[in-house]
């Protein structure tokens, strides 16, 4: 693979490396001097995938196109689950959690989910602006009041940047052109310069960007952006005065029946009850630790990010039953919705900026996205399709797609194959056209009151 043009976290500079990372996010970083050698914890061509959960006969095809994806790309474990207007019809695990204690991947196992995490950031957001105590438009760093670092020029500009504009990737930063701040060696710098411990923790990073010029003026141009969203979640906290994770899980998941979904943590010894193990794909060699004086650590576990930085852009472990829940409850399909109509709409149907990149794409579509909030919203045949990827280098992809049909699709795996674009759009079209071919849904509805996984409050 040519790797090496992966320059930075979550956005590769070309458009084709990026077509479906560009959409995930929440994770890339430099991938040069790999070595050659291949990971012991990859499936294996020809063995049986073992899976957990509730099998329907009338999702058969679905379970094959998981098996057959789980061994052409040499995944250890995945996660996929299905519902039809709100109800839950298949809930599986696939392969292993730990493939050195030989832990089968459950339902209720819990993965990454790197940039999936905007989604819910931009729905917390949302309910914000539905209590009267947020505006799409108020200007974000006049809000947060952060003191930029000593010595620092500010560009004025960024007393310009509204919440809109962070959740449609116009803030005004370009990591394509310059750099991610949410990733090494930047987050590092970023500690240096205001005076704080490394690694840096979220807001440490967003007073270091009080002191970097803008790339191009906010609101005219859409560039990816994890740092954006990074801000957002500050946003969140001051208007709230609740720390991110605690508005998050009070105001968007356990309305929507989501108990286990917690904010994940970098160290292996700190792996979530019920999280299963990351690992690194072939070839893929350690990096330099995020924490000092440690040397060289596995991608996934340090190597690479400081998942705690990553919050608000990419930070959640989640079921995929868990981001079922969640993508069904926004407009009450299922249970209670969680925002109002009208804020649905806006969700939904609010222009993005060009990006000014021609032929940029997302999975499955040529044309840029031109509409949504923290959604990637796809047109398709019937309406439009709220899809969100992510992916973390040396960790893990996952991917969740409510379609116009009411459908709504998730899956996760606990590695991200090198060749991700290839990989993310092999899962995404073969699991779609499985499921088109669906005639006859089972009756069983697989949504149950959580009771495993449950983060201490």
């Amino acid at each position: 693979m040519d790797a090496p043009r992966v320059a930075r976290l979550g956005q590769p500079p070309t458009f084709s490396r990026r077509r479906a990372l560009h959409a995930a996010g929440g994770g890339l970083s430099t991938l040069a001097g790999l070595g050659l050698r291949h990971s012991s914890a990859m499936t294996q061509s020809g063995t049986p995938i073992a899976a957990t959960g509730q099998p329907a006969s009338e999702l058969a095809a679905v379970d094959a196109v998981m098996d057959a994806l789980m061994t052409r790309w040499e995944l250890p474990g995945g996660q996929l689950a299905l519902a039809k207007e709100g109800r839950l019809v298949l809930n599986r695990g696939y392969g292993l959690a730990d493939v050195e204690r030989g832990e089968p991947v459950q339902p209720t196992s819990l993965f990454r989910i790197a940039s999936v995490s905007k989604a819910i950031t931009a729905v917390a957001i949302l309910t914000l602006v539905d209590a009267g105590t947020l505006a799409l438009d108020e200007t974000v760093f006049p809000l947060l009041a952060f003191a930029p670092p000593p010595h620092a020029t500010v560009d004025p500009r960024l007393a310009t940047i509204t919440v809109q504009d962070l959740l449609v990737h116009a803030g005004g930063w370009d990591s394509a052109q310059r750099f991610d701040p949410q990733g090494l060696p930047f987050s590092r710098t970023a500690a240096a310069m205001v005076g704080l411990a490394d690694p840096a923790e979220a807001a440490t990073i967003v007073r270091f960007m009080l002191g970097e010029p803008l790339d191009f003026a906010p609101g005219t141009r859409q560039a990816y952006s994890n740092f954006g969203f990074n801000v957002l979640g500050r946003v969140i906290e001051h208007v709230s005065g609740q720390p991110y994770e605690a508005y998050v899980r009070g105001h968007v998941l356990i309305p929507a029946g989501i108990t286990s979904m917690r904010l994940g943590r970098t160290r292996l010894a700190d792996r979530a009850p019920g999280e299963v193990r990351y690992y690194a794909p072939p070839g893929q060699a350690p990096g330099w630790s995020v924490f000092w004086g440690e040397g060289y650590a596995p991608f996934a576990y340090g190597g690479s990010t400081y998942l705690e930085a990553l919050d608000a852009h990419g930070g959640w472990i989640a079921s995929a039953a868990d981001l079922v829940r969640f993508a069904t409850a926004v407009d009450g399909q299922r249970g209670p919705a969680l925002l109002t109509p009208e804020t649905v709409q806006v969700m939904v149907t609010t222009p993005r900026p060009p990006t000014g990149v021609p032929g940029t794409g997302y999975p499955g579509v040529t044309a840029e996205v031109t509409t949504g909030l923290g959604w990637d919203m796809i047109p398709e045949a019937g309406g439009v399709a709220w899809s969100r990827a992510g992916a973390l280098i040396g960790s893990t992809a996952a991917w969740m797609n409510r379609r116009p049909d009411g459908v709504t699709i998730a899956f996760t795996v606990n590695t991200l194959p090198p060749e991700y674009n290839d990989f993310l759009n092999d899962a995404i079209t073969a699991l779609g056209q499985a499921v088109d071919e669906i005639r006859t849904w089972p009756d069983s509805d697989f949504f149950l009151p959580e009771a495993t996984n449950t983060p201490e409050v």
